[in-house]
């Protein structure tokens, strides 16, 4: 179950908190002071780079927001650990050893990594948890409601089966990788929707969440159920949704069933204008990039009462409980939503999404 100490309202409270002189708030009001100035620097560890999200968003989001709530005084340092738990421990250490002033984490093994966490706590540096719940004794964590994006994922393939869904209809699940928490917690909430209504047939646990291994999983469970009895797949990601939908093809699928997916990644939103994938899960990588500047500089600086505003939530790990939180709600992505999702929050354009070959297609869905 969900641990979430506040209402879904309340968790969707805005990030505006400047407009309301949160954020020139510190400490329990009139005799606390910040910590430290505007000065700072961040350390930023993201987790891989096949999905290009982070390079794209995350990173320059996050970068620009603390430059801007510093007066452009505070600044970033950024590492991708591009899938290695190994690499990602040593970029761990040296920013330890460099003292950066706070370390936003994005862990690629969650169990691993706690004991870097654990130094960095030693070493009298907070972390806050990005993306993915890391062990250890971490300050904070920022991140989207992983159960409902996986009951968002699930509910959609449903109604994309129609009223003709049931036990008999057959469902392949593409399912993150095992050394990531969130991907456990889409599985859990994808099921809580798809078991009793539809038949798992077949379900993998995909390492390091690779396109090329979801297509491998996919060509076995197409060899094992037969590419004509298939209702529909759960592919946690888009990168794995893209490995399916090509082993589907390879496979001489040419009535493709609904597949899902998750980031909103442009190739993924053109394969949904295109009808090859059902559907993604948009997620206001904005929101999560802004509100993770903003309690990073608002930890440096000692401003606890605009912490704890940003900080509403209340999460347990498999190592603390009641960790301070703030979780975002996801969006379902569709045919019908892409406009109102990622082309008006500026994700991408018009013109990024309808290039030649899906100039058709978009003018199809009113996508002009």
């Amino acid at each position: 179950m969900r641990r979430i100490a506040i209402s879904v309202a309340a968790s969707t409270m805005t990030l505006s908190l400047a407009g309301c002189g949160v954020l020139d708030a510190t400490g329990d009001g009139a005799s606390a002071s910040p910590s430290k100035g505007n000065d700072m620097t961040v350390g930023l560890l993201l987790p891989e780079k096949a999905n290009t999200r982070y390079d794209r968003f995350d990173y320059p989001i996050i970068r620009d927001k603390v430059a801007e709530l510093t007066g452009k005084k505070g600044k970033v340092e950024y590492e991708n650990a591009d899938a290695s738990a190994a690499r990602q421990a040593a970029q761990l250490q040296k920013m330890i050893d460099d003292k950066v002033d706070l370390i936003l984490l994005d862990a690629v093994d969650s169990h691993a990594v706690a004991a870097g966490v654990k130094k960095a706590k030693e070493a009298g540096i907070p972390v806050i948890a990005y993306d993915r719940l890391a062990e250890g004794p971490i300050d904070a964590y920022v991140s989207f409601d992983n159960e409902l994006v996986g009951e968002v994922q699930g509910r959609t393939l449903l109604e994309a089966l129609g009223s003709s869904a049931d036990t008999s209809s057959k469902i392949v699940m593409v399912n993150g990788s095992p050394t990531d928490p969130n991907a456990k917690q889409f599985k859990q909430g994808a099921l809580s929707e798809l078991n009793g209504k539809v038949t798992i047939a077949e379900s993998y646990d995909t390492t390091e969440w690779k396109p090329e291994l979801a297509e491998t999983e996919m060509a076995k469970a197409i060899s094992v159920i037969g590419k004509n009895n298939i209702a529909g797949v759960y592919a946690a990601n888009d990168g794995m949704a893209g490995g399916v939908i090509k082993a589907l093809k390879a496979a001489g699928v040419t009535n493709l069933p609904p597949v899902t997916g998750q980031d909103a990644e442009l190739d993924a939103v053109q394969r949904v204008v295109a009808g090859e994938q059902y559907m993604s899960v948009y997620k206001a990588y904005p929101d999560e990039a802004e509100a993770a500047a903003q309690m990073a500089v608002a930890k440096v600086q000692g401003k606890d009462i605009q912490f704890d505003a940003l900080t509403q939530d209340k999460v347990d790990s498999p190592t603390d409980k009641g960790i301070p939180a703030k979780l975002i709600q996801p969006t379902a992505l569709t045919k019908r939503t892409i406009k109102s999702t990622v082309v008006a929050d500026g994700i991408y354009s018009v013109g990024d999404i309808c290039t030649a070959r899906y100039k058709a297609a978009c003018a199809v869905i009113g996508l002009k």
